[in-house]
């Protein structure tokens, strides 16, 4: 048995919280560690790092871990902690990973990497450069329904895939009305603080249209801020600066057409906050984050246009939902797992610090698209 141990910088936010220290960190001590192909168990040992000691020492009695210090250099410096973990907000980042990598460290954080390409390329060279292993989060390419649909394609369900749409988001309420309270923090719609939705969902459409459906090879994108007031954490009013909504075609080198819509004020009338359908020359499926459907050429039916008439067709009821056949553990988690193997026995893990740049090159292309109304090409 071996214990290894971690830096979690930033982890007091909602996701950072709920996602990297309770259902990755602790859930892998929970379950003895991360069993090495030797027999032998890497068991992850935490200490949580920020600014604010009270929210630390809050933290660390709810979940009953030992270690924390707002002293983040002692941290550093302890040669006990082999990886750091960065969940802060996005514009600071690329100062806490430089402060890791001088030291030493391997580093895993979550995304964006950073606001702008050339820095996030540049944090990824700089950690090639010293040797050190890293790590970008892409949980969704593990989710329950993502891998179902890889398990069609696998097998040829598909045929030729022809096209891809996918529907992301919710409603996010404003904080003007008693009872109504906001659901996402404050900064998530001012860009000075790194917000956008662009910045944040588009790194996500990136990892998984090229491992899914093809390299993205251009963008077209329009963006809008649609609500351009909301109210704070202490009830507030302030300018919205930041996309909130972001309608977008991706090409890719396979051919296959993508079109992903995003945004924080749609109201859900679908299986899932987010669907992608797929549609190919043999069959179609529609993926949500835990759940797959399906439906075979065979069993298409064949629609005819008249609106005189309530449609005679269910058209939900030649789906198929492809059932659960293994047990599907939390998404981060098993990001979490491969990169403690990719450290301890250097296990293959691809998505490094320069494949999360991809995404930052990506929204950044994006926001050019939107700015100047036109395609951009995706260099690779």
């Amino acid at each position: 048995m071996k214990h290894i141990g971690i830096i979690l910088n930033g982890v007091s936010g909602r996701m950072g919280t709920n996602q990297h220290l309770v259902r990755s960190i602790l859930a892998i001590r929970e379950q003895g560690g991360v069993l090495l192909p030797d027999g032998s168990r890497l068991i992850p040992e935490p200490i949580l790092t920020g600014r604010n000691a009270n929210k630390l020492a809050e933290l660390a009695k709810k979940h009953g871990v030992e270690r924390f210090t707002t002293d983040l250099d002692a941290a550093l410096a302890d040669p006990y902690n082999e990886i750091f973990f960065d969940a802060s907000s996005t514009p600071h980042r690329i100062p806490f990973l430089e402060r890791a990598i001088a030291a030493g460290k391997h580093v895993y954080c979550e995304k964006p990497t950073a606001t702008e390409y050339a820095e996030a390329l540049r944090i990824a060279e700089v950690a090639e450069k010293a040797g050190v292993k890293n790590g970008t989060v892409q949980d969704k390419l593990w989710l329950p329904g993502i891998r179902k649909f890889q398990l069609l394609k696998e097998q040829g369900f598909f045929g030729k895939i022809l096209s891809v749409r996918g529907e992301f988001g919710y409603w996010v309420f404003t904080g003007e009305h008693e009872g109504q309270p906001i659901q996402r923090p404050s900064w998530n719609y001012r860009a000075e603080d790194g917000g956008g939705m662009i910045i944040d969902m588009h790194c996500h459409w990136r990892y998984v249209i090229d491992n899914l459906f093809g390299n993205v090879t251009r963008v077209f994108c329009k963006a809008a801020t649609h609500i351009p007031q909301r109210f704070d954490e202490a009830g507030k009013p302030y300018a919205c600066t930041a996309d909130d909504s972001a309608y977008a075609i991706f090409e890719t080198d396979t051919g296959v057409t993508c079109q992903f819509n995003s945004s924080w004020n749609v109201r859900v009338r679908r299986d899932d906050l987010l669907t992608i359908q797929v549609d190919g020359t043999e069959g179609s499926a529609i993926v949500g984050l835990r759940k797959c459907w399906a439906q075979h050429q065979s069993v298409t039916p064949r629609p005819i246009w008249n609106p005189d008439i309530d449609s005679p067709i269910d058209y939900y009821a030649n789906w198929t939902e492809v059932p659960d056949q293994l047990h599907f553990d939390n998404a981060f988690k098993i990001q979490w797992e491969m990169f403690l193997k990719h450290v301890a026995i250097d296990a293959p893990f691809k998505w490094t610090l320069r494949e999360g740049a991809k995404g930052v090159q990506l929204a950044e292309l994006s926001i050019q698209s939107h700015e100047q109304g036109r395609w951009m090409d995706v260099p690779h």
